[in-house]
């Protein structure tokens, strides 16, 4: 990668005040932690408005506008393979939200570049049932809101109950979705298929993933499982 597309890559990356420590960014560019501390340098030298220091992250400041992006072919079919997995495996609010998303990036795209819909890419859906993406967009609205959920569940041995939880992620496992949430009747961590939810409520009550009780704890917890 030239020097000047690795810079830029960096200001992209702290884009939107995200904070990002130099170890990340060397992984995600394929280079060493110096030459980011150097980039990074060199950025804040010539009046990128980037805070933080080396050990603790970067971010851009929020006020700053990147020029129009130009794709390569590789990230032109990541995001066409991406956006085509959004509008097959997905609730139809995203799936709209998904052609809407290829649509707009092909209206802004160099009418010398091939279209995103041209690309060789086909991801179909109909391998996911109905009930599998039935409660995404409840529970996609809930998650925004961090508002905690009844469902009705029925594990895979048929045993029903009532669960009050709190949705923190979802996970796509190439053909079901399941539900990664701290469960109040259990008092611990358990994943949930979508299929097995039945009827869902959102209640008013919201819910604090602290420390302990965040995502990242619960994909620790399955990772230990």
């Amino acid at each position: 990668m030239r020097r000047a597309d690795r810079l830029f890559r960096i200001v992209t990356l702290l884009g939107g005040a995200r904070v990002m420590t130099a170890r990340q960014l060397a992984e995600l560019l394929e280079v060493s932690e110096r030459t980011i501390y150097r980039d990074v340098a060199d950025l804040i030298g010539s009046g990128t408005p980037i805070d933080g220091e080396a050990g603790v992250g970067y971010r851009l400041r929020r006020e700053y506008r990147l020029p129009p992006l130009h794709f390569s072919e590789d990230e032109l079919s990541a995001l066409a393979v991406g956006l085509r997995m959004v509008g097959g495996w997905a609730d139809p609010a995203l799936g709209r939200a998904a052609e809407l998303a290829l649509a707009r990036i092909d209206a802004v795209m160099p009418a010398a570049r091939r279209s995103l819909r041209d690309a060789p890419v086909i991801v179909p859906g109909f391998h996911v049932s109905p009930a599998m993406v039935a409660p995404l967009a409840s529970l996609r609205q809930a998650m925004a809101s961090a508002h905690k959920v009844r469902v009705a569940y029925v594990r895979a041995d048929g045993e029903a109950s009532q669960r009050v939880l709190w949705p923190l992620g979802l996970i796509f496992w190439g053909s079901s979705w399941t539900l990664g949430a701290w469960c109040e009747l259990r008092d611990d961590f358990r994943s949930f298929r979508l299929d097995r939810i039945g009827e869902i409520a959102i209640l008013p009550e919201r819910f604090d993933a602290s420390r302990g009780r965040r995502l990242q704890d619960y994909i620790d917890a399955v990772r230990c499982d």
